[in-house]
């Protein structure tokens, strides 16, 4: 069982260091098709959104308080309230709706 722990984080780190320093090693000249930079400049964005949205919708008791939350949340950075007020406004939804649901 031990051992298993130990293989499987070297398996993770392996992949890990083989995604970064593959396209390091591959690609060389400077990528000039308009399509693929903007993919590329994106998934960083992506990435943290696709592992952020279900964290908002999972980390209250309710679904609902959550996806209240984010509306507020986008909503309000949508008219530039700063990223303070829109970090307090949320959590104030979500405390008023577990409160009174």
């Amino acid at each position: 069982m031990r051992h298993s722990v130990f293989l499987y984080i070297l398996v993770m780190a392996v992949v890990t260091y083989l995604i970064r320093v593959l396209p390091l090693t591959l690609i060389r000249k400077k990528i000039t098709n308009k399509t693929l930079r903007s993919f590329l400049h994106y998934v960083p964005y992506v990435t943290l959104a696709v592992m952020t949205f279900p964290a908002i919708l999972e980390a209250t008791n309710s679904i609902w308080s959550g996806l209240a939350a984010l509306v507020a949340g986008v909503l309000l950075a949508y008219f530039g309230v700063s990223l303070f007020g829109v970090a307090v406004c949320s959590c104030l939804v979500v405390l008023l709706l577990e409160l009174f649901l």
